[in-house]
Parts: structure tokens; C-alpha cells; sequence
């Protein structure tokens, strides 16, 4: 029979033992909590990893839109980066928006420093409310500097157009536009349906393969963020040790998830219930309901 004493220093030891899957955002903060770094800490917790996160800039901005943005220094992002990488090196790096020329390069260079693991660049120029978010001297260094280095990149059909100079008006435009992103850049390539196109399906496009995701389109303008949440939720599996196309399967499913909780916050496009799946009592009301 073991002592209560004994039993609860068993378990102390344990406890001072435990370790988990990391994973680190370079992106901007979202004053409004739906997407940016905020929506990547919320994804990456609700999936299983330990979120860590380097700051590129502050923005204002809500539902409606973005009213300001304030760039972090490129000095003060390499040492966000080299403090995360000496003490607590992630086990996949997700890439968020980036809006300048020199914190390209510095994210560049420090990745490569570290040799870090399991990128995942999500290329932002644009928000969902229609802003502008990338400035146009910098996409030439974000398809330079990081693509080479990223496992995945995950542009929408907007962005694609951009980064493939074609026309992209169907599944077959889709397909021919991420092999021409991969086969330029030396990455795998996640392009994002739902722009007018078909059903919320995805197509992945690696190594010559392709593989198609198919989604059901949730009838809910709530959208803030969603761009955001499948890139962290795909560089969350990858630290998981999920393949590629697992990785996205499951991130498509969360996001579905939380689409499908159906949040209404704000007076524009509202951010999505992350924590759709959150369930214990500090999670509760007052009332003792769960909101």
C-alpha cells in the first residue's frame, strides 16, 4: 500500500517530467482577437500543441476592417525568434502576415540559423474584410526568402492568382495554378477553395501528387480568421508527427467545426468559436451554462 504522501510525490515527479508538442507563430496581432496571433494561439492550444509566438506587427482592427498597422523592428523580431528557438525549439513553425521587406529577410535568416522544422507559410495579403495587409515589395521576398523554406504554403485563390500569374476559374484552373506555385518555389502547395468556386474544396498539390479535400460550404458570414486557423492547425498535426495530407484532413475538419459552432461577435465579419470543442467547468457560466 502506498502512503497519500508517497502517492502525491509520485505524482509530482511525474508532473515536473511532462513535455508536449511545440509549435511557434510569426504573424501580426489582431486587436479583435479573431485572427493573426491570437487565432493561431487558440488553434494551436485547442489542438494538443504548446503555442509560442513571435510578433511581426500590431494592427487595429475589428470585424470591419484594419485601421492601423505598427511594424515590429527587425531587431526586436530576431530576438522574439532567437528566445524562442534557444529555450523552447518548436517542432513547427507557422507563418502568418509579415508585411515588410526586412522582417522577411530576418525570418529567413533565422530559420535557417535553427534549422527550423515543419514551416508552414501562410502568404496574407489580404484580410478577410478586403484589406490590404502585404505591402507589394514584399511578396517578391516572402516567394524568395521563405517559400524555399516552408514545408506547405496554403494561399487562397486571390493569392494564388498572384503567385502563378493565371487565371483561376475552376477546379482544373486550380490544380494547374498550385503545380506551377510548387514547381517555381520547391514547395508543397494547399490552395484554398471557396472563393466562388466550388464548395469549400482544397487541392494539395506535392511532389506531383494530387490530392483533393472536400468541404461542405457552412452557411455562416462569421469567416474572420479562417485563413489563420487551417495554417495553424496544419503546422499543429505536423508537430503531432502527422504527414502532410493527414495534417490537412484534420485541420479542415477543426475548421469546420468551428465554422459550425456558428459565433456572432461584431458588426462584420466575425471571428469562429476556436474553443468549439472546449468541455469542464471553468469553461461554464454563472448560470452553469457553457458558452
Amino acid at each position: 500500500m502506498i502512503s497519500t504522501r508517497k502517492r502525491v510525490d509520485i505524482i509530482g515527479a511525474t508532473r515536473k517530467h511532462l513535455t508536449m508538442k511545440t509549435a511557434l507563430t510569426i504573424a501580426g496581432s489582431d486587436s479583435c482577437g479573431g485572427a493573426g496571433i491570437q487565432a493561431d494561439i487558440k488553434t494551436m492550444t485547442m489542438n494538443g500543441v504548446f503555442a509560442m509566438s513571435a510578433v511581426t506587427a500590431l494592427t487595429a482592427q475589428n470585424t470591419l476592417g484594419v485601421t492601423g498597422i505598427q511594424e515590429s523592428t527587425p531587431e526586436f523580431l530576431a530576438l522574439q525568434l532567437d528566445a524562442v528557438f534557444t529555450d523552447i525549439f518548436p517542432d513547427a513553425v507557422k507563418i502568418g502576415m509579415v508585411s515588410s521587406t526586412e522582417l522577411i529577410r530576418v525570418i529567413a535568416e533565422k530559420l535557417r540559423q535553427y534549422q527550423a522544422r515543419h514551416v508552414v507559410v501562410d502568404p496574407v495579403m489580404v484580410a478577410t474584410s478586403g484589406s490590404s495587409l502585404l505591402k507589394s515589395d514584399a511578396v517578391r521576398a516572402m516567394t524568395e526568402e521563405l517559400f524555399p523554406l516552408a514545408e506547405v504554403i496554403t494561399p487562397n485563390i486571390p493569392e494564388a492568382k498572384v503567385l502563378s500569374g493565371e487565371r483561376i476559374q475552376s477546379e482544373a484552373d486550380m490544380e494547374k495554378a498550385a503545380a506551377a506555385i510548387s514547381n517555381k518555389y520547391g514547395c508543397a502547395v494547399l490552395l484554398k477553395g471557396g472563393h466562388s468556386i466550388n464548395d469549400a474544396n482544397d487541392v494539395l498539390y506535392q511532389n506531383g501528387n494530387i490530392v483533393w479535400f472536400k468541404g461542405k460550404r457552412i452557411d455562416n458570414p462569421n469567416t474572420h480568421g479562417t485563413g489563420c486557423t487551417l495554417s495553424s492547425a496544419i503546422a499543429s498535426n505536423l508537430a503531432k508527427g502527422f504527414n502532410l495530407t493527414t495534417s490537412v484532413e484534420r485541420a479542415k475538419s477543426y475548421l469546420s467545426g468551428a465554422l459550425q459552432a456558428q459565433l456572432n461577435l461584431g458588426a462584420g465579419s466575425g471571428p469562429m468559436k476556436h474553443n468549439y470543442l472546449l468541455r469542464n467547468r471553468f469553461a461554464e457560466c454563472a448560470d452553469g451554462t457553457e458558452e
